[in-house]
């Protein structure tokens, strides 16, 4: 398998799961961007997390893959923090992970159980917070995210912009 750059690497699952986390990435930074400051703190029932507290569990996700692909799983609960703090929190820790798998060192556990597990939770969290959105009267545009610019190891704020948006 050759990467977007058109570097085939050994391990094609590793390409795959840095594609994945680029994805993962594009789409986060899509629905975090134009929430106000007081997003954070919107509840849709007492018992519910707001979106401040799936974001900060959404950046613990990322510390746990990269304690897990480095062979020392470690959870941390991490308390809500400021809608932009915990936008950069979830960037950084997003960017540790995917510069570990970005490296020729082995990973302590499969490429498909990371994705299984904190990748595939944070995407779900994407959702989440995109429904969140449209609640909070703030609804993200569609868009025909086949098309989109994704590359592997685009993984921060910085994204392209999408090709194709609808309503």
């Amino acid at each position: 398998m050759q990467n977007d750059s058109g570097n085939a690497h050994p391990d094609a699952s590793r390409d795959l799961l840095r594609h994945t986390v680029a994805t993962l990435a594009y789409r986060a930074n899509k629905t975090f961007h134009g929430a106000s400051e007081d997003f954070a703190e919107f509840r849709t029932s007492e018992t519910s997390r707001t979106p401040g507290e799936i974001l900060a569990h959404m950046g613990d996700l990322f510390d746990w893959a990269l304690s897990i692909a480095k062979g020392k799983q470690e959870w941390h609960d991490s308390p809500s923090l400021p809608w932009a703090d915990g936008v950069k929190r979830f960037f950084a820790a997003l960017e540790q992970f995917d510069a570990y798998l970005a490296t020729e060192k082995p990973l302590a556990a499969s490429a498909g159980k990371l994705f299984q597990g904190p990748v595939a939770d944070a995407l779900t969290h994407v959702g989440q917070i995109a429904m969140l959105r449209r609640l909070a009267g703030s609804p993200i545009r569609g868009e025909n995210y086949f098309r989109a610019a994704v590359t592997a190891g685009r993984v921060g704020a910085e994204q392209a912009a999408p090709v194709r948006e609808f309503d």
